[in-house]
């Protein structure tokens, strides 16, 4: 293959995805995109810049500023890095609230329709490794591989409140356990690009299998 692959990775949140695929990227000699990052990127202005006086995101609000916001993706020692006009803000975006937010903001279509083309840009010459919710179905149908990612809610949740705890914020199991089945229920169940797998996507359940045991999983079928 002269022109380097283009992978699409989808499924749950906290089943490795993003960390699974950057691995993959390395070993493939791949850029890798998480398109969940820029999601998170607009629900964390919408945060700053769209509240209402009861301190909920005013949706039209956000509408109105899609000319505000100016997402990209910058190198970092290697890593690529969410900057929104001009900021780094690969961190803040990774906190709690843009968590319990993101998935209100992801299902609205316009939205969507705002990341669409910037996200199929970023592969259009190839060489790519992007994961998120509905890469192989919307963002990247035509992607040379399709996996589709998922593990037990339980797993997820066991797994994304140690990564919390590492992080230093104090929150319960229980807590990271509802917040993860609402928003597994509101990105199955949204009408504009819900999170389901590609006919032709390979399933991936790692709820008994380690980071590197996936990784080795998805590289075995990249290689055949």
């Amino acid at each position: 293959m002269n022109k380097k692959p283009v992978i699409a990775i989808d499924g749950f949140s906290s089943t490795g995805k993003s960390s699974i695929s950057k691995v993959i990227a390395q070993k493939l000699d791949l850029i890798h995109i998480d398109t969940g990052a820029l999601y998170r990127g607009i629900t964390y202005f919408a945060l700053e810049n769209c509240l209402n006086d009861s301190q909920e995101i005013d949706i039209k609000s956000l509408f109105e500023k899609f000319d505000q916001i100016h997402l990209e993706f910058i190198l970092n020692n290697g890593v690529l890095e969410l900057f929104l006009n001009g900021k780094n803000i690969d961190k803040e975006i990774r906190e709690p609230r843009v968590s319990d937010h993101v998935s209100l903001i992801a299902k609205q279509a316009e939205v969507r329709a705002f990341l669409l083309d910037f996200q199929r840009n970023l592969a259009q010459k190839g060489g790519v490794i992007m994961d998120g919710r509905d890469i192989g179905t919307v963002i990247l149908p035509n992607a040379d591989y399709k996996f589709f990612i998922t593990a037990s809610p339980e797993e997820r949740a066991k797994r994304r409140h140690l990564e919390l705890q590492h992080s230093g914020v104090d929150i319960s199991r229980e807590e990271v356990y509802e917040n993860l089945k609402t928003r597994d229920k509101i990105d199955s169940e949204r009408v504009v690009a819900p999170l389901k797998k590609a006919d032709d996507a390979i399933l991936i359940d790692n709820t008994l299998l380690n980071k590197e045991e996936t990784i080795a999983l998805i590289l075995s079928h990249i290689s055949k």
